[in-house]
């Protein structure tokens, strides 16, 4: 058997999964876990993907990686499937899994190319404990970041997604502090025929001018912000230490769509932090419809070990779950009207190796047939099925 990665959690482990995988490619009986630990239900599925995989590979090497295996370390090393913990910060490391330097990325089947320029955080939101388990914030060099768009783009990659713990922090910790909209524009101006720039999740506070101008008017840059918003409430963004208000997301997309209606708006929640009453719920509820979030990840909160909303007055977990519950329904429903909207409108969708593709918006849309992985297509869709345009 060759060597297996099986990654959890964010669209950053999934860019880190695939170095790891063109990394350790030659690697035989290995099974790697990238772990999540954002809350106790992904360090629960952390530790239930070991055990599968011990049982589906019962005499393969098992290492473990990622935030779990950081912030719970000695937890997650105890488990007697694992062989072993391998750094958070040491995973993209060869000498970390004993292998050579020199390694192929494998990567021409892709049609979308992740690629991490941030890793870290420097913020202290109560609630978290990605700092623990990622370290300080840390950016990767503008003649980096473009060395790495270049090998994708040579591979025939259509779309490159920019990842990071914390992305709009990028550059803080550079020589001049140069910000995320700046590296956005290196990347457009020197590959002028790659067709799509995407960004995965974003604070909101920290979008600086250029940045800003690319989303509102730069056809390359694709029409989808996923906001790291968290609440729709400001007493309980300040007691998570969020910096934004309320007032200040819904101003912001309310600006972006002036310029961008066709904007498609993306939110991380959270149901049933510390403190939360049914107002409170309420506003988070609302924003959901004022915003027209249509991708949504919500989250029930649970007590992170070494937080500050740790310690704080926690909600019962059955009223955690319901609020969780009727957030998913409001994103649900919304996602289902924005589908509807788009029904006998022409879309230009980027083909994958599933028989779907997504649009410009990141609208799922099922492929005609004979669509290939990587392919540009316009389709106009006719029906739902499934929660995907066709």
């Amino acid at each position: 058997m060759s060597a297996q990665v099986l990654s959890l959690g964010c669209r950053l482990n999934l860019s880190e999964a695939e170095e790891m995988r063109a990394m350790l490619s030659a690697a035989d009986d290995l099974v790697v876990v990238n772990s999540c630990a954002v809350t106790s239900e992904a360090v629960r599925q952390t530790r239930q993907t070991i055990r599968r995989a011990r049982r589906a590979h019962p005499t393969a090497r098992l290492l473990v990686t990622g935030c779990a295996a950081e912030v719970e370390r000695s937890a997650i090393a105890a488990m007697p499937e694992v062989d072993g913990v391998v750094a958070n910060d040491a995973k993209l490391d060869p000498r970390s899994w004993n292998v050579s330097r020199t390694f192929e990325r494998p990567r021409a089947r892709y049609s979308r190319a992740f690629v991490q320029v941030q890793n870290g955080c420097d913020h202290g939101c109560t609630f978290c404990v990605i700092p623990q388990g990622r370290g300080a914030s840390r950016s990767l060099a503008a003649p980096e970041v473009l060395r790495e768009v270049e090998r994708h783009v040579a591979l025939g990659v259509k779309e490159v997604v920019l990842t990071g713990v914390d992305l709009t922090s990028w550059g803080t910790d550079l020589h001049g502090s140069p910000r995320l909209g700046g590296l956005c524009e290196a990347i457009l101006t020197a590959f002028p025929a790659l067709p799509r720039l995407r960004l995965s999740s974003i604070d909101g506070a920290e979008i600086d001018d250029s940045l800003f101008g690319l989303i509102a008017h730069e056809p390359r840059m694709m029409p989808h912000v996923h906001l790291s918003l968290q609440s729709g409430d400001d007493m309980i963004l300040k007691r998570m230490k969020r910096r934004h208000t309320r007032a200040q997301a819904l101003r912001l997309v309310e600006r972006l769509r002036t310029h961008r209606p066709d904007l498609a708006i993306g939110a991380d929640l959270i149901a049933g932090f510390p403190t939360e009453d049914e107002t409170m719920h309420s506003n988070s509820l609302a924003i959901i419809a004022e915003l027209g979030i249509v991708h949504g990840h919500v989250f029930a909160f649970s007590a992170r070990p070494g937080t500050p909303a740790g310690k704080m007055p926690q909600v019962e977990p059955f009223r955690v779950k319901a609020r969780a519950a009727q957030l998913r329904e409001a994103v649900a429903r919304e996602r289902t009207l924005w589908l509807g909207s788009m029904l006998g409108k022409p879309l230009a969708v980027l083909g994958e190796r599933d028989g779907t593709g997504h649009a410009e918006n990141f609208a799922p849309v099922i492929l005609p047939e004979n669509c290939s992985a990587g392919e540009m297509v316009t389709v106009t869709p006719r029906r739902i099925i499934d929660g995907r345009l066709a």
